[in-house]
């Protein structure tokens, strides 16, 4: 009988792909993946460093994989394992730590699975990890997280990312284009573009071989994918060739998400972001010049030192005026040998707390605009496998949630349906339109 593996993953989209690649490498040594409640005899958990919050879950999963099979072997990778190998290892329970530059080798170290008296670890220094290694997500066949590009270059001064990934490094434009068309031989029909900072692709062995620009024209040509969407690409990289390229492409849909963190350029100065408001306004307008349906989705961190509160409501005013649709909000949290965490001004708890919670409603308002924007309109939807009271979910190219009742031929399909009504839970209700656009 083969033994079974169950798989947990904190934060990011990179991280869900690379936890599907080295699902398949524990298939092709002959495991069977299951359910993380179903007593598996070996649990990976891949982690994140980005809050303290994921740091603390790691902890918790730990304890709630020995829950459900005590004896199990327990093995930590990703972006924490890299930071704090040590102190994962004396988490109780856990077997074997890997960093960053060894987690693809999991397989290779578990030669038994006999429980451990002490973790072992394997984790060299970050600097040594310059090896791309691509991965794509893989499970409920309607849409596929690609990494193309991973580490980054940038020295943000809150961000743990370049001592957890190394520096920026990405994969070759004809690998990518293999990967994509065994996508789309597998059925998905949308690929969603990931890594740590996407719009550095192109730098292969330290030295620039390639734009984003170059990948995003020769992945417009891949047959037998509907849709590519881009997961998050910064604003001083995001240029005037791929807005207006998105504008006219065959695949790539009208939704960016593009990094703020504030609207403040003084605390902009003090992130050591590479750009100015002015800018990233700029970015804004171009795409709603071209795009005016163009989801538009912001990430803001609230909270930074030196953040005042006159700071702050700049940076409220400022994404109020926007033509954006939604934020995600991040509450500012001290990170160990990070340049943020040694400045002065500290925002109070409190403070913060109730500025992530302005923004969390301007958020909403934000979405509720953009939605109601949307209705009336025809779209095509892209329905998913979840099911819940009755219901299934699906996203249009530009990123409206919809719901409709729960039709099991409907799942991975394309569907044209008319906006009519947004919902209590702030889904859109549809009409369904008669044809099928994609069988």
């Amino acid at each position: 009988m083969s033994k079974k593996v169950a798989f947990y993953t904190l934060g990011c989209k990179l991280n869900y792909s690379e936890t599907s690649t080295i699902g398949r490498q524990f298939e092709t040594a002959g495991f069977q993946t299951v359910n993380f409640t179903d007593q598996a005899d070996v649990y990976v958990i891949n982690t994140c460093s980005v809050t303290d919050h994921a740091d603390k879950k790691c902890r918790k999963v730990v304890k709630e994989a020995l829950k459900y099979s005590p004896g199990a072997y327990i093995a930590i990778v990703g972006c924490y394992a890299q930071l704090k190998p040590q102190e994962i290892a004396e988490i109780p329970g856990v077997d074997v730590v890997l960093g960053a530059a060894e987690k693809f080798q999991l397989v290779e170290h578990i030669t038994d699975l006999t429980k451990k008296s002490k973790a072992e670890i394997y984790n060299r220094p970050i600097e040594e990890t310059q090896t791309f290694i691509g991965s794509y997500s893989f499970g409920d066949r309607t849409r596929t997280f690609l990494k193309v590009q991973d580490g980054c270059d940038y020295s943000c001064t809150f961000c743990t990312i370049p001592l957890a990934r190394g520096a920026s490094r990405s994969n070759a434009i004809t690998e990518v284009i293999k990967q994509a068309e065994e996508i789309a031989a597998s059925g998905v029909k949308e690929i969603v573009l990931t890594g740590v900072n996407l719009g550095d692709f192109g730098i292969r062995n330290g030295q620039r071989e390639d734009r984003f620009f170059d990948l995003v024209k020769a992945l417009d040509e891949v047959e037998g994918i509907d849709r590519i969407r881009i997961s998050s690409i910064e604003p001083n990289l995001l240029s005037d060739d791929i807005i207006e390229f998105v504008a006219n492409s065959k695949r790539f849909v009208p939704h960016f998400h593009i990094p703020l963190q504030s609207g403040s350029n003084k605390i902009l100065g003090l992130m050591r972001r590479r750009y100015r408001r002015e800018l990233y306004a700029e970015r804004v307008s171009k795409i709603k010049s071209l795009m005016p349906d163009c989801c538009i989705g912001v990430d803001v961190i609230v909270g930074f030192p030196g953040e005042t509160r006159e700071d702050f409501l700049d940076t409220y005013q400022f994404l109020n005026d926007l033509e954006i649709s939604y934020l995600h909000v991040f509450t500012y949290s001290e990170r160990e040998n990070t340049p943020a965490a040694e400045m002065a001004g500290a925002v109070p708890g409190a403070q913060r707390a109730h500025r992530s919670k302005m923004l969390h409603i301007l958020s909403d308002k934000k979405r509720r605009f953009f939605y109601e924007s949307q209705l009336g309109k025809t779209a095509e939807v892209l329905f998913e496998a979840d099911q819940k009271s009755g219901y299934m979910h699906g996203f249009t190219r530009n990123y409206v949630k919809v719901k409709a009742p729960y039709d099991p031929i409907l799942i991975n399909e394309l569907k044209a349906v008319e906006l009519v009504n947004i919902a209590a839970d702030g889904d859109v209700e549809i009409i369904e339109k008669q044809e099928v656009l994609v069988h």
